[in-house]
């Protein structure tokens, strides 16, 4: 048994107004569309919050650590700074200072570790001559 509207109300409702006891649709739909999109913003959010580890994971392990340990500060502060640094140390490339040095160290540990060269043994002793225990004045005359 439909009721009849009030009297005061416009005789042409739009459609999203229901009749009493009837399940509101549009209630639901938005509801539906509240869910699924706080679920997107949340997965978008994360994504653009894993960026900068993304991008540092090219790089050297160090340089990735350091990324990801800002964006990790970042996310539980709510501190932007630290998300701009990470992002800002993502895109620069770090100079590979490592190896140079291990090249040098194992060098240094071949050389440390190899008999070297052998100490030359004189053949007769050297003398000095008279003429070099002088003074040059004296050797001149």
């Amino acid at each position: 048994m439909a009721e009849p509207i009030n009297p005061a109300a416009i005789h042409h409702l739009p459609p999203f107004v229901t009749a009493p006891g009837e399940t509101d649709v549009l209630l639901v739909a938005m509801g539906i569309f509240l869910v699924l999109a706080l679920i997107g913003i949340g997965v978008f959010y994360l994504k653009l919050h894993a960026l900068p580890e993304q991008l540092a994971h090219r790089g050297q392990k160090l340089q990735f650590q350091i990324v990801a340990v800002l964006a990790l500060i970042a996310l539980v502060t709510h501190n932007h700074a630290f998300w701009i640094a990470g992002l800002l140390l993502a895109l620069v490339p770090l100079p590979d200072f490592s190896s140079p040095l291990s090249l040098i160290a194992g060098s240094l540990a071949r050389i440390a570790a190899s008999p070297g060269p052998a100490a030359p043994t004189p053949s007769a002793p050297v003398t000095p001559s008279p003429t070099m225990d002088q003074p040059a004045e004296q050797r001149e005359a």
